[in-house]
């Protein structure tokens, strides 16, 4: 199942909101999802002591490089979705986290720094490419993008990736009421209350549009149902069955 992971060296770019609006999103769509929060600062994690149970949505705490890829291994066997929200800063967890991932989103926020963060992300790709022959899909996510003004700072970042090919999402996470509020409540943002909540449905529609880019680029592998399988197996013995054989006089013959 893919394993999908949110990763800038830099904090406050808005990496944790737009892995735990996918990860909602996702768990609203029916899928099975698991979120390993393994930023040092566990907002995630706090964020859940106060979540209603989902019982397809599930957050797991306290991941370190040690326990990542048994964690993660043993996941992907009961989920659909794994998501992974990885810290700040160049660390051994950062770089095992993106090397066990099957697309890497790197938020960005339109400012210098915010690209800085996100271009050592992207170095450490290029080098488990060149270096260990790792190759790992990634894409930039733009985040916390005005809904009425383009700047010219988040022009100049995306001028800058262009040149370097990078492949970035056409759905930006938009600057929305909604994102900070479902951390003060506790909740994902389709159980906040649309009267207290201002342009929750704009909110909702961005994250749809959002999640719809990313589960094109991790696709889930289409399994086989188990009646087609059986009905292949049969269809194959009959064809055995119905074989003529050859009999011994037939085979001296030859």
């Amino acid at each position: 199942m893919p394993v999908i992971t949110f990763a800038n060296t830099k904090g406050g770019a808005g990496k944790t909101t737009m892995a735990l609006v996918t990860a909602g999103e996702l768990a609203r769509r029916g899928f099975r999802v698991a979120m390993l929060d393994a930023d040092p600062q566990q907002w995630v994690s706090r964020w859940m002591t106060r979540m209603g149970k989902m019982p397809k949505f599930s957050i797991v705490a306290n991941i370190d490089a040690e326990n990542i890829e048994q964690t993660i291994k043993d996941l992907k066997k009961r989920s659909d979705y794994v998501v992974v929200d990885l810290p700040c800063g160049v660390t051994p967890l950062l770089a095992k986290g993106l090397g066990l991932s099957d697309h890497v989103f790197v938020p960005v926020q339109g400012c210098a720094l915010d690209a800085a963060g996100g271009a050592q992300v992207l170095d450490i790709l290029k080098k488990l490419k060149s270096e260990c022959d790792i190759h790992i899909a990634h894409s930039v996510a733009l985040t916390r993008v005005s809904s009425i003004i383009t700047t010219r700072a988040l022009l100049a970042v995306k001028g800058m990736l262009a040149q370097q090919g990078v492949h970035v999402l056409a759905t930006p996470l938009i600057e929305r009421a909604a994102y900070r509020d479902m951390f003060d409540a506790g909740t994902l943002i389709d159980a906040l209350d649309p009267e207290a909540v201002s342009n929750l449905a704009k909110a909702q529609n961005n994250a749809r549009l959002l999640v719809d880019e990313i589960a094109q680029l991790s696709p889930i592998a289409a399994k086989v149902p188990k009646t087609a399988k059986t009905a292949k197996s049969a269809t194959t013995a009959k064809a055995k069955a119905e074989t003529p054989r050859k009999t011994a006089t037939a085979k001296k013959a030859a």
